[in-house]
């Protein structure tokens, strides 16, 4: 039979192990300050942050972890970590889509961890002019969600932008009914992104088909005008009704559970391969036969494998479009390599908008 362990020795033995974990995260913390001085004693004056080294770190947290704290839980545990020992190295100005209490500024915050400072913009241009003008290091913006399809205003703005994709991170979106009132019965108009309002259609067609439907710049927009009048409810995050005081009438209303929404991060960074990576590029053939067939036959021919592809309007000539691509490996690796400069030669125009670590949990 095995014995109880007093309490009072229990927690005399969780003392002790905090007292050690603080002396080792503290020595933690002198190391990057150490990091800092050496980077500047070389000539780094820029940014600090290495996306690749991180992506390695918490992919060897999550190798190493042996419970019973999940892989997700020992991951943003470190991931905080990593985020105040950067800041003591050089804090980081990280542009979101704001207000406050967007899932953009949850997808900035789950991929930098809450020590950066962040930026809110009121539009995706906003985000990319932050990073563009050097007021921000980088910034997070929508790219795609699983059950709406890509975001073509981040899409469009990279035909012009000189902006690296330098990372990724997806959400699993959770919608909320949120309002200032306490029951379904007094709202008459719902307030939300229009991608979200998408998202719990059959929802609001099932327990509130008579009430408004009224898009507005972003979810955490909504909550803050939903905040205003008990007749209106907003469409929004758990963040969202914690800022601005909002009581969650239903809890997870997307029409599909496995919504998932892909962020990517935006800067000047430049990322190294870490054996896990995508690569993205934006192709432009000019309006000519079998344009699709000469962009994808070399990545068949030295197998690499495609992810994704999408189509935009040129902007430049009457059904003229570009191709946004994402393909397996890094630019650096052979293979990807010879790839991209077979087909460099094949088409009008070719981007390397960037290659980064695949998203971790």
């Amino acid at each position: 039979m095995t014995s109880i362990i007093p309490l009072e020795q229990l927690r005399d033995r969780i003392d002790a192990i905090d007292q050690e974990l603080l002396q080792l995260i503290n020595q933690r913390a002198v190391c990057a300050i150490e990091v800092a001085k050496t980077k500047m004693a070389q000539g780094e004056q820029g940014c600090f942050y290495r996306p690749d080294r991180e992506a390695l770190v918490l992919r060897r947290i999550q190798q190493l972890n042996q419970g019973p704290l999940s892989d997700d839980t020992a991951m943003r545990l470190f991931r905080e970590l990593m985020s105040s020992c950067l800041a003591l190295e050089k804090p980081l100005d990280v542009a979101f889509l704001g207000p406050k209490g967007t899932f953009t500024q949850q997808a900035a915050i789950k991929h930098f961890g809450h020590a950066v400072n962040a930026v809110p913009a009121s539009t995706i241009a906003g985000i990319f002019n932050a990073v563009e003008s050097g007021h921000c290091q980088f910034g997070v913006v929508p790219v795609e969600n699983s059950t709406e399809g890509m975001i073509n205003h981040t899409l469009d703005r990279f035909v012009s932008s000189p902006l690296k994709i330098c990372g990724e991170v997806e959400i699993r979106v959770h919608q909320n009914l949120l309002s200032s009132g306490e029951s379904l019965d007094a709202i008459t108009e719902v307030l939300s992104h229009q991608q979200s309002l998408a998202q719990c259609r059959n929802w609001l067609d099932d327990h509130l088909p008579g009430a408004t439907r009224t898009a507005v710049s972003s979810n955490a927009e909504a909550a803050k005008q939903a905040a205003s009048a008990k007749h209106k409810a907003a469409i929004a995050g758990k963040l969202a009704a914690e800022l601005y005081g909002l009581n969650i009438i239903e809890h997870n209303i997307e029409d599909e559970a496995n919504n998932t929404t892909r962020f990517i991060i935006i800067g000047r960074q430049v990322s190294a391969s870490t054996g896990q990576d995508k690569t993205s590029v934006l192709v432009s053939t000019g309006n000519q036969p079998g344009a699709l067939y000469k962009i994808l036959e070399p990545f068949a021919q030295f197998g690499i494998g495609l992810l994704h592809i999408e189509s935009r309007p040129s902007r430049q000539g009457l059904w003229e479009y570009v191709f946004f691509i994402d393909i397996e490996g890094h630019a650096e690796d052979e293979k990807v390599a010879l790839a991209l400069d077979t087909l460099k030669t094949r088409v009008n125009r070719l981007n390397i908008l960037g290659s980064y670590p695949k998203a971790v949990i």
